[in-house]
């Protein structure tokens, strides 16, 4: 009677194909809604960022006379191209631009197709991720594994997960909006995927490409090398072996790879744009002083030291150019993101867990943290579901602690940007209860966690 049930259940599932079908027509449909609203009202549905990544394409496609032209050392020799650099607040790499530049000489919305593109492509990695390398672990179906139903089972776990980042509205919106956090999300699911499947070459290239896309997934480089590690180490004396294959042949290999990717990219965008693209890409970061639009607690630090007299930093007492400096939040950040993913790599605790820590840590502690950073960890929870073990009472209060602090802390923050009211200080309080609130929905999650079963802990579970 219970498989019976079960398999009523798995039958009202709809295909994955047909998930994916559906969830292209909902993102064509709202790119084609935001065309018609960007023409009727004033509040616009497109996100700013993305007429920035236009007007850079546009630079790139059309050179002018007037300083519009690559400052690379290289860049006479070949062909005249443009700078996207002349868009002031183009702070990405010039390939983004380069992929937009069908937004001239196609269609204004060819972006946000890709974009929506690479949101299908995400939902496939995750589909393909469950259904090769998380389902197959997951000890509730490594007991059934002898059960008729349970191919069709994991069909529809999978595709019910999957479809948890396909129809998230926060998924959806970011990218028909226009913003490009979709193309970083797919080069971190190939990685990913890269790295389960143990092609180490792949993975590194893939994980050079995400940092020079954005600098931050160069944390993955610490548990990548820690996998490859744990792969060839067994039996006696583990601790020893561990260290002096950490230095061995495949991790170096895997290193020189990935940095090596990194590397040529950066030189090749340098030859063609010179030192705007160093500064614009990934200098501006370092130092980046948001006061505004900003999670994290840090902005009442840069409000309170920046606006203090208006003269240098020499100026400023030492306390305050502590507080100014970004290494008062680099040190920590990168403290508990390299070492949760030094130490839970150790111990063996699955890659995708493993990187959803290290992400919800590097933008929790982040100097600067909008909304849109969230996806960068929330893009990993549907492949940590099959291995989370809590009651949907937890489930429930996770989701509202984690919701509801940043709905308590954008309630203050509209009446800053758009009231004008001087609520800085209530709104440093609030990010506090941010950080508070996320802290205890990471704690949870970890606590609630189940690491995977080795393959052959699941094949002797098979035999028995």
């Amino acid at each position: 009677m219970q498989r019976s049930t079960s398999a009523k259940w798995q039958d009202r599932i709809p295909g994955f194909y047909t998930l994916l079908v559906i969830s292209a027509v909902l993102r064509v449909v709202l790119i084609l809604y935001s065309e018609w609203h960007d023409a009727h009202s004033m509040v616009k549905y497109t996100d700013i960022d993305y007429r920035v990544f236009s007007d850079a394409a546009r630079f790139v496609l059309y050179p002018d006379l007037q300083g519009n032209v690559a400052k690379g050392p290289l860049a006479p020799l070949f062909f005249t191209v443009g700078d996207p650099y002349t868009r002031k607040t183009y702070r990405y790499t010039p390939l983004l631009a380069i992929l937009l530049l069908p937004n001239e000489w196609l269609h204004p919305s060819f972006g946000k197709y890709l974009f929506a593109t690479c949101d299908l492509i995400n939902g496939a990695l995750i589909y393909q991720i469950l259904m090769l390398h998380i389902l197959p672990h997951t000890k509730s179906l490594a007991q059934d594994v002898s059960a008729k139903n349970s191919k069709r089972f994991m069909h529809a776990r999978a595709t019910l997960l999957a479809a948890t980042h396909l129809l998230n509205p926060f998924v959806f919106t970011i990218s028909t909006r226009g913003s490009s956090e979709a193309i970083l999300c797919t080069f971190a699911l190939l990685t990913l995927f890269y790295a389960l499947e143990r092609r180490q070459n792949a993975a590194a290239i893939m994980l050079g490409l995400s940092a020079h896309w954005k600098i931050y997934p160069i944390i993955y480089g610490v548990s990548c090398v820690s996998a490859i590690t744990l792969q060839q180490v067994n039996g006696k004396g583990r601790d020893f072996v561990y260290l002096r294959r950490l230095v061995g042949r495949q991790v170096l290999c895997f290193a020189l790879l990935s940095a090596g990717t990194f590397i040529i990219l950066g030189a090749i965008c340098y030859a063609m744009w010179g030192y705007p693209f160093l500064y614009e890409a990934y200098i501006y970061h370092t130092d980046r002083r948001d006061h505004r639009h900003n999670f994290s607690p840090y902005f009442y630090l840069i409000y309170l030291t920046d606006s203090s007299s208006g003269g240098t930093s020499a100026d400023l007492s030492i306390w305050r150019q502590l507080l100014r400096s970004p290494f008062t939040s680099l040190i920590p950040q990168l403290t508990l993101s390299l070492g949760t993913g030094l130490v839970l790599g150790q111990l063996s605790a699955g890659l995708p867990f493993v990187w959803f820590v290290q992400t919800f840590t590097f933008v929790l502690f982040n100097r600067v943290c909008t909304s849109q950073y969230f996806i960068w960890y929330t893009l990993f929870i549907p492949l940590l579901v099959p291995h989370i073990n809590l009651s949907w009472k937890k489930w429930v209060m996770c989701g509202a602690v984690w919701m509801g602090t940043q709905a308590l802390w954008l309630a203050e923050a509209y009446k800053l940007e758009f009231l004008g009211e001087n609520v800085f200080f209530g709104l440093w309080v609030r990010s506090l209860v941010y950080v508070v609130g996320h802290t205890w929905v990471l704690g949870a999650i970890i606590s609630g966690y189940t690491p995977f079963i080795s393959c052959n802990q699941h094949t002797q579970e098979r035999l028995t």
